[in-house]
């Protein structure tokens, strides 16, 4: 609207009246990316992570087991490792000690973090930050529930 009218649009409304909810509310089109291990996040694997969406961690940052790390480019739910570290060998090449260049994490609000989440996601709040968190942590946990509501819901159609 501002592009084509080159912002010179005027918009004006009036409130008709309160009523129920319909249909569902818009939900997140991309899934995210779950880390699979605890430690601490690499920089390493970051840069390999970075090209396949959006981190919410930084370098250094402590992760665990279910804790979500990114926004995935792709409309599905990926475990990652943001913690593996760089082979180190005594061969020594140009090409392989290239500098990591991170974009900034996006950082999120409590009313962002709020929005973002899904049904099966959490948000945890500490002193020092808002992380996302998978409401099963372990992967086989959220299989395993995923499996059972699948169950249930074909036999709720019969």
């Amino acid at each position: 609207m501002l592009t084509a009218t080159q912002g010179t649009a005027i918009m004006h409304h009036n409130f008709h009246e309160y009523a129920a909810a319909r249909g569902n509310g818009p939900g997140r089109a991309n899934g995210v990316m779950v880390s699979m291990t605890s430690g601490t996040v690499n920089a390493f694997a970051l840069n390999n992570l970075q090209e396949r969406g959006v981190m919410f961690v930084s370098p250094q940052d402590p992760v665990y087991e279910g804790q979500i790390v990114a926004e995935n480019a792709r409309d599905n739910d990926m475990t990652v490792n943001p913690t593996t570290a760089k082979q180190l060998t005594n061969m020594r090449t140009t090409s392989s000690d290239e500098n990591i260049i991170l974009k900034p994490p996006r950082d999120m609000s409590l009313e962002i973090a709020l929005e973002y989440i899904e049904d099966d996601e959490l948000v945890e709040i500490t002193p020092k930050t808002i992380r996302l968190r998978k409401r099963y942590l372990k992967e086989t946990d959220r299989k395993r529930h995923e499996r059972s509501a699948a169950a249930i819901e074909e036999n709720e159609k019969k």
